[in-house]
């Protein structure tokens, strides 16, 4: 039994690919004809394979070729108009009318209103998320702090507008999610827990043109010129603000709308801020404090136009995006009314300083314009622009079709919606992307069966998040004495992800308060684990470790013995000053492991990096199970799986490795212990996986029958 918390790195740490480096030739035109410094530069980031069809097309639920439109209808003021009739709308498809199917008008308030189903559904799992994200009634919105792209001064005026926002225009159903460039996208939740979203608002930091490293991933590249690391930057955060698109994408069919925190995009910096080390200010750069420095040179002209070019064709990669999901984006430039883009203390003379302004602008209202959203620049009453974001999704028509077309070509199909009332501003979705035909033909054949349910429950312990998140932790259990069962507890923190704030010390976990009790409230175990503050570290082998060659702190382990039956087990994660974290309470099942027939008690892994340490492991009796279910390809996995017969006899372990669907792949060995404890044990080496999730099936022989066990986990590249 295992809960992990999620940590597959998302759309935001795609641009480790950038840090292979290649030549570039286009930089040095972008530098205004001067040759860069550096002897290798960024390659094109490799993009990651795309999302399948069905989790980036809408869903029809009325059939392949059936369209829902949502239609937003305001008048001059910018006041929702609610009193049209079917008979007042038009719709064309590629040139082409079509007939209104359906139609309706839907008025949303987020759950003000109190309804006859009661308060809204807590979200606690995966499952939760994407069944009240899909519900009609339930508005969908996600924040996208970019704090690559606002500086500091600006990202912490812009916390009170957004806690308003949410605090005061949000009703109790209304779904929202916080992101910032870094952050794996396995990570995001759409959750209804305003006060958690406020707070991480309320934490945002803006560090655009601060380049010093904050983390492993930002160190690997900053010794590069501070215009490679710009488009470094630039394609981190578009490439997450895609990954969370597709994400909103595959909740909802409806419209979405994701508010973009941001200053603005550009490829191109003025000569004065071109230090060949971005992390070193004004190295090797002359032109430094010179404001007159790309003035009329036909060069920096040549190269501002193929920035500019190459920024289009990625702001239409958003956009697109953003159409194919019905997502509208909400540009927000926290800076309000602004008027310069650089501060003066960085010597850019007024001219260029306007020019890049506007640019940086543009890529905003670009963004918006392009997915019917609103881009909120220029203003210094932010709270009352981002109210248009709730009008715009509180009252709008659905109106539904059945293509005449009925296209299964996988292109864009434009939609445009007209209304025969005057003086009326009209805002649609631009179109849809339709099926091509092999994803027509999949969709109409009848349904494949589904994965076995041992097969779903052991990728569900990889794949499902605790509801404690500080820290991972795994419950196993052997056989006890007098009948009862051994119950072995075993928690470890949480790695930090990719991008992710420290945090302070006392802050950070140091121990678990425990308590298990029977069904009848007969008490098991009361205590801490461990009783003293963790301060010992351990290596790779028997802890989670955070980087490359670092040690973890240790995980701790606690056994007692229960009877076989319900159990009640309350969680609380305590810091240093034995202030609580987090807590939880869980009932789960004692197994009885004392029966005649043949059984396994719950197989525990441990990971190794080394061949020496994976043969202390193999020798080692007192080794502390990890309760982490992902792994990359450098690791060796041991697997020791405890088997029960009759009396004394000892059932024969095979061992087969399957993938995510239950389909063998190949035999394991299976070894007996050369530990005191006796338990077989299965070596699995990771090195020529593809990543993707896989399982290992576990089968006992003996007298007493057949008895098995899946272990599912993941492995990254």
């Amino acid at each position: 039994m295992t809960s992990s918390f999620r940590t597959v790195a998302g759309a935001g740490v795609l641009l480790v690919a950038l840090l292979g480096l290649a030549q570039a030739p286009s930089i040095a035109a972008r530098q205004g004809g001067q040759p860069a410094q550096a002897n290798q530069q960024p390659a094109q980031a490799d993009q990651q394979p795309p999302p399948a069809p069905q989790t980036q097309q809408p869903v029809f639920r009325t059939g392949i070729n059936f369209v829902r439109v949502d239609v937003i209808i305001t008048d001059r003021n910018g006041n929702v108009v609610s009193d049209l009739r079917q008979g007042d709308f038009e719709v064309v498809e590629d040139g082409k009318p079509q007939t209104i199917e359906t139609f309706k008008l839907v008025k949303l308030d987020g759950g003000a209103t109190p309804t006859a189903d009661g308060p809204p559904r807590p979200i606690r799992t995966d499952y939760d998320e994407e069944s009240e994200a899909g519900r009609d009634d339930v508005r969908l919105f996600a924040i996208f702090l970019d704090d690559y792209h606002v500086r500091r001064g600006a990202s912490m005026v812009v916390h009170a507008p957004l806690a308003t926002f949410i605090d005061t225009q949000l009703g109790p159903s209304d779904m929202i999610g916080l992101m910032h460039p870094l952050d794996p996208l396995e990570s995001l939740r759409m959750t209804r827990n305003h006060a958690a979203v406020i707070q991480g608002v309320q934490q945002f930091l803006g560090r655009k043109f601060d380049y010093e490293p904050r983390n492993a991933f930002e160190e690997r590249y900053a010794h590069y010129p501070t215009e490679i690391v710009e488009m470094i930057r630039n394609q981190v955060s578009m490439s997450a603000i895609k990954g969370l698109i597709t994400h909103l994408g595959s909740l909802k069919e409806g419209r979405k709308s994701l508010i973009l925190v941001s200053e603005g995009f550009s490829n191109m910096l003025p000569p004065q801020m071109r230090d060949q080390i971005a992390s070193i200010p004004g190295s090797g750069n002359p032109q430094r404090f010179d404001p007159q420095a790309g003035l009329n040179d036909p060069n920096e002209d040549r190269a501002s136009l193929l920035a500019g070019a190459d920024m289009q064709t990625e702001l239409r990669d958003i956009y697109d995006t953003a159409n194919r999901n019905n997502v509208a984006i909400y540009a927000v430039d926290p800076r309000g009314l602004a008027v310069n883009e650089f501060d003066i203390d960085e010597g850019i003379n007024v001219q260029t300083d306007r020019q890049y302004l506007g640019s940086t602008m543009d890529t905003l209202r670009t963004l918006s314009e392009n997915t019917d959203g609103r881009a909120i620049v220029n203003r210094n009453d932010l709270v009352a622009g981002m109210k248009q974001i709730l009008r715009d999704t509180s009252a709008y028509y659905l109106l539904g079709y059945n293509s005449t077309q009925a296209p299964s070509d996988g292109k864009f199909h434009e939609i445009k919606v007209r209304v025969k009332r005057q003086g009326l501003q009209v805002r649609a979705r631009k179109g849809y992307w339709a099926l091509d035909a092999e994803t027509t033909a999949r969709a109409k054949a009848p349904a494949k069966p589904g994965a076995a349910p041992a097969v779903r429950a052991a990728l569900a312990a990889v794949n499902t998040p605790a509801r404690v998140r500080v820290i991972r932790t795994w419950i196993g259990t052997t056989r006890g004495e007098n009948g009862k069962t051994k119950v072995t507890f075993v928690w470890e923190p949480t790695p930090k992800a990719p991008g992710e704030r420290e945090t302070a010390r006392s802050e950070q976990p140091a121990r678990v308060s425990l308590m298990a009790v029977g069904a009848d409230d007969s008490p098991y175990f009361r205590g801490r684990v461990p009783d003293i503050v963790l301060a010992s570290t351990v290596p790779a082998t028997s802890a989670t470790t955070t980087g490359a060659g670092a040690a973890a702190p240790r995980p701790a382990r606690v056994s007692f013995e229960a009877k076989p039956g319900k159990m009640q087990l309350r969680v609380s994660v305590e810091g240093a000053a034995s202030q609580v974290l987090d807590s939880e309470m869980r009932e789960i099942t004692v197994p009885d492991l004392t029966s005649p027939q043949t059984t396994l008690g719950t197989p525990e892994l441990f990971r190794a990096r080394t061949v020496r340490e994976f043969q202390q492991l193999k020798s080692d009796a007192d080794a502390v199970p990890i309760a982490i279910r992902e792994f990359s390809r450098t690791d060796r996995l041991l697997i020791r799986v405890p088997a029960y017969g009759a009396g004394t006899a000892v059932p024969v372990l095979t061992a087969r490795l399957l993938n995510r669907t239950g389909q063998p792949m190949s035999d394991l060995p299976v070894a007996p212990s050369t530990s005191p404890s006796g338990e077989a044990q299965i070596e699995l080496s990771l090195a020529g996986m593809a990543p993707g999730e896989y399982l290992v099936e576990v089968t006992a022989a003996g007298g007493g029958g057949d008895a098995k066990e899946l272990v599912g986990f993941r492995v990254t590249g």
